[in-house]
């Protein structure tokens, strides 16, 4: 058992202690178990895909540690988070040459332009729940869907870490709503920007920031590894326990008790008032 280090203003001394307990690396996938004909063109543009989304992580690292370069335990955090991301893409980079395919470093590089900062921190960081979320979800249903042992056993994986991510990121995010209630607004609109509209059902987040990029065009994107979700999920029942994690977690966060869209709207109204109320 790894001793615990016991200070409260370092949460993420603990998430790496449970982190090293229940996480893995590349050595713990059964590359030997590599059946080539099993891999179907699906697989292949999935990969690349999310090789894509998770090479985004360098961006998301650099662009949180610039934000919050006043918060050394949420900064730690990152660096934490950012290594796992790191270790998805190359897993499924590996994954894909070993099906005889490649993504190009001129396209992995294209994903290095880092964020702007956030309307608010709390918001910034509330983004980050839902990109956890949505593709904790989208890695466990394709990972029982496709027919290939190793990238199934990369997406399982992949997911735990996904989910875990989820909750440290929600931590964060409540712990600063606690010192600055007056964000609590530009969470709930978080919410409802990347989730409010049927239009969108299916998507990711990094999807609106960067897969319009000109050096994309035409090559696979977060967005066809989504595609693939929806085809996969066609009765919708995981994206309906992906949003059901959602709104609990904002209800949470926010104190605003979202079950739907229409509560997210009410929510933004009721937060709206506060803000003209105070001015």
């Amino acid at each position: 058992m790894i001793p615990t280090i016991d200070d409260d203003q370092l949460h993420s001394a603990g998430v790496f202690t449970r982190y090293q307990q229940a996480t893995w690396e590349l050595k713990d996938i059964p590359w030997d178990d590599f059946r080539p004909d099993l891999v179907e063109p699906d697989y292949i543009t999935f990969a690349k895909g999310a090789i894509m989304g998770e090479s985004n992580s360098v961006a998301a690292t650099h662009g949180l540690l610039n934000e919050f370069a006043d918060d050394y335990d949420f900064s730690q955090f990152v660096c934490i988070w950012g290594y796992q991301e790191v270790q998805h893409h190359l897993a499924f980079q590996t994954w894909l040459q070993m099906a005889g395919h490649k993504v190009s470093y001129d396209k992995v590089n294209a994903m290095r332009e880092p964020y702007p900062p956030g309307v608010t921190k709390a918001a910034s960081i509330a983004t980050n729940v839902i990109c956890e979320v949505l593709t904790n979800h989208m890695y466990k249903s394709v990972s029982r869907a496709v027919r290939e042992p190793v990238i199934s056993r990369i997406m399982g994986r992949a997911s735990g870490d996904e989910a875990r991510h989820a909750r440290e990121f929600a931590h964060y995010t409540a712990r600063r709503l606690a010192t600055h209630p007056q964000e609590c607004a530009s969470v709930v609109e978080t919410l409802y920007v990347y989730m409010g509209t049927t239009r969108d059902l299916y998507r990711h987040p990094v999807s609106r920031f960067k897969g319009h990029l000109p050096e994309l065009q035409g090559h696979e994107t977060i967005d066809e590894v989504f595609s693939y979700f929806a085809e996969v999920d066609r009765d919708g029942v995981e994206w309906e326990r992906c949003c059901t994690q959602l709104f609990a977690y904002f209800s949470e966060l926010t104190g605003h008790r979202l079950t739907k869209m229409a509560d997210v709207r009410r929510a933004i109204a009721a937060e709206s008032t506060k803000v003209s109320i105070a001015l």
